[in-house]
């Protein structure tokens, strides 16, 4: 082949390898395979091989080489790269369309914004003479950034070349706008955008530096940047960058910033197409929030969304306030880390007794919930971070993952905080504590089983019936360490039970809201709640009673535990029903530090004893012992009980001489037939409910 023939193929393969690049970064087609393209830029290197005359800049075989550069010169912008002011919430949103609007003059009633995805990489200017990159530079100070054009050639989702303009008049209109409107072949042209890492490369590097036994990279962003300031362009072009481009700086004609993102790619330029526009602040909120959920399914990293009065008249009249635009904000998404104080640390016991540390902290907003609580793991963990109580800490949040504390800011100490040390004797039942490796555990085998049953029991209906607080659920607390005790139960914040993984907001604010309203209980509930040993829900009704005989103005559980205190065994034995084995297990309960350890913790969350007078007509069953079997069909068994006791009535579960009633549902089992041979009243449910 000679030259002029070479330089005619050369010229076909260098557009036809720009059109497929055109179609795959920015149009996301494939009308032909990667080992096709191959083919062709293989052809083509090898004719700009035989014929170096007619190796010219934009030639995709110009993307990767060009030799090491001693130093990256500065490059001065045209115009300033503007960084934007961050929006945290609603109301900074808010305030910053009253800022602008006060600006201006005038209300802005109805705001038209484009959205933009926040890609968290590196801003880069790019400048095109003759439809040739020229020029590729960084932000910099936002005057002056530093020349990294041999880099940015090697990002494949930047263009060498701007399309023909013929090709550009065809996108011009199939993107719905009119060509004579604007300046489609400029002799010098000016765009801006972001280049990045994806999380895909991210983690391959990441995997590749673990094979070499050297440290993980922290973040894309990191390596992004770094990526565009090697000196050596070679290691760039390795790394695989990726780039969007979202801005014009040269007046072609353009009135809106949509019509910019729309030149872009008529131009042939990678834009993102998740960016939208939004009529009002309204709409910006709910893009935001749509992203925020949605951001992990990105192939790429964001933190937040870029809003630019849509109207470039507007923006322009709005101009600049120091480094930022008035015209536009960056609306950041929750953070996923943030700073607090580590207030106290706590021992949780775990189902199979194993002892956890768990971090109670000031409350922080991370990653869009308010969370109080975080787990430490081990006592390792707690010597790496050199953590001590009353440490400002650094927690982050990923996903569905639960708060973790990442590192202590040790410089912030003030000399008051406290070293933590693993308890030797279990905080549940006082058996010696033994270490397994890093775990710490209760020697008393069966301590978990036992303290989830307990817990199990104290929401039970009998009890407090917290409705929507099952076994699975008091489990996860338990494994998460959110709960200790019972009384922690009633410290639980929406945000500690939305950060665990499959609870949302919604079902995490129905349990905090139920458990809210169950703070107030009845006397009897609060003394079966409590699980003493041989009390059930009649015992504890008989000693409420007795106790309430002598303390009638109980409100609080402290107030309880005094009164009860103040029963010896003697009197305890003389309550009716009570016999001396019950008697003992009462005494010894009400005598135990940790049982009252934990009465006063229930007064310390805000738990109130509720009790009732009733008048001489609401306790016309007093003096009554009913006895139900069989199956209600109008309330459960147990609301059937509740409105006995209501009306004064004692409940019993076996039928004796002393049973005043049986109440026989459907399928009564033997109590009915000892009803009968005893010669007890039976009642049926309609007679009952007569009665009630």
């Amino acid at each position: 082949m000679d030259k002029h023939a070479a330089k005619i193929r050369i010229e076909h393969l260098k557009k036809t390898v720009n059109h497929h690049r055109y179609l795959y970064h920015v149009l996301d087609k494939q009308e032909i395979s990667d080992a096709a393209l191959d083919s062709l830029k293989k052809e083509l290197a090898e004719l700009e091989q035989e014929f170096p005359d007619l190796i010219t800049p934009d030639s995709p075989t110009q993307r990767v080489g060009g030799k090491p550069l001693a130093a990256f010169k500065k490059v001065r912008h045209e115009a300033p790269m503007l960084s934007f002011n961050d929006a945290f919430s609603r109301e900074d949103m808010q305030a910053w369309q009253e800022r602008l609007e006060n600006y201006l003059g005038r209300k802005l009633h109805a705001l038209p914004c484009y959205c933009e995805l926040k890609i968290d990489g590196l801003a880069i200017e790019l400048v095109y003479d003759d439809g040739v990159l020229v020029h590729g530079s960084t932000r910099g100070d936002g005057a002056v950034g530093e020349d990294v054009t041999q880099n940015l050639r090697t990002v494949e989702a930047i263009p060498l070349r701007l399309l023909e303009p013929e090709e550009i008049e065809r996108n011009v209109r199939k993107l719905g706008l009119y060509p004579n409107g604007y300046t489609l072949n400029p002799k010098h042209f000016v765009v801006r955008g972001e280049v990045f890492l994806t999380k895909k490369e991210f983690a391959a590097m990441n995997r590749a530096q673990e094979k070499k036994g050297l440290k993980a990279y922290a973040n894309p962003r990191n390596i992004a940047a770094g990526s565009v300031r090697q000196l050596d362009p070679r290691v760039t072009a390795a790394r695989k960058l990726d780039s969007f481009e979202y801005d014009i700086v040269t007046d072609i004609g353009q009135k809106t910033h949509e019509e910019e993102h729309l030149l872009l790619k008529a131009f042939g330029f990678k834009t993102n197409p998740n960016n939208k526009l939004e009529r009002d602040v309204r709409g910006v909120f709910a893009f935001r929030d749509h992203w925020e959920d949605r951001r992990e399914r990105l192939p790429y990293e964001i933190d937040g969304v870029v809003t630019i009065v849509n109207d470039n008249r507007v923006y322009d009249e709005a101009g600049v306030i120091g480094k930022a635009p008035r015209g536009a904000i960056a609306y950041k998404f929750s953070p996923k880390e943030a700073t607090t104080v580590v207030e106290r640390i706590r021992v949780q016991v775990g189902r199979t007794g194993a002892l956890t540390p768990v971090a109670v902290m000031r409350p922080v907003s991370v990653g869009g919930i308010t969370i109080t609580h975080a787990t430490l793991h081990n006592a390792d963990e707690i010597a790496r971070l050199g953590l001590k109580i009353g440490d400002t800490v650094v927690v982050s949040r990923a996903g569905d993952v639960i708060p973790q504390v990442t590192k202590v800011l040790q410089d912030l100490r003030t000399g008051k905080e406290k070293e933590f040390h693993m308890p030797t004797h279990c905080p549940v039942d006082g058996s010696r504590v033994v270490r397994e490796g890093v775990i710490y555990r209760c020697s008393a085998k069966d301590c978990g089983a036992k303290h989830r049953e307990s817990l199990y029991h104290f929401v039970s209906r009998a009890a407090f019936d917290i409705r929507g607080l099952g076994p699975q659920i008091i489990d996860r607390f338990l494994d998460e360490g959110l709960v200790s005790d019972a009384a922690d139960i009633f410290t639980l914040e929406r945000g500690d039970v939305a950060a665990l993984k499959r609870f949302g907001e919604k079902s995490a604010e129905n349990i905090v809201e139920e458990v809210a309203g169950k703070k107030t209980i009845t006397l009897p509930r609060l003394i079966f709640a409590l699980g003493i040993l041989h009390v059930g829900e009649e015992t504890a009704q008989v000693l409420a009673r007795e106790i309430l005989r002598e303390k009638p103005h109980i409100k609080r559980p402290g107030e309880f535990l005094a009164a009860a205190q103040g029963f010896s065994l003697e009197r305890l034995q003389r309550i009716p029903d009570v016999g001396p084995k019950v008697a003992q297990s009462i005494y010894d309960w009400l005598r135990e530090p940790r049982n009252a350890k934990l009465v006063k913790k229930l007064e310390e969350v805000g738990v109130e004893i509720e009790v009732h007078r009733a008048s001489a007509k609401e306790q016309k069953l007093a003096g009554k012992t009913f006895v139900l079997t069989g199956g209600l069909s109008s309330m459960t068994r147990d609301e059937a009980k509740e409105k006995i006791r209501a009306l004064g009535g004692d409940i019993a579960e076996s039928v004796s001489k002393k049973t005043s009633y049986v109440v026989a549902g459907s399928e009564p089992g033997s109590k009915y037939e000892t009803a009968k041979r005893l010669n007890i009243k039976v009642l049926t449910e309609q007679e009952l409910l007569r009665m009630l």
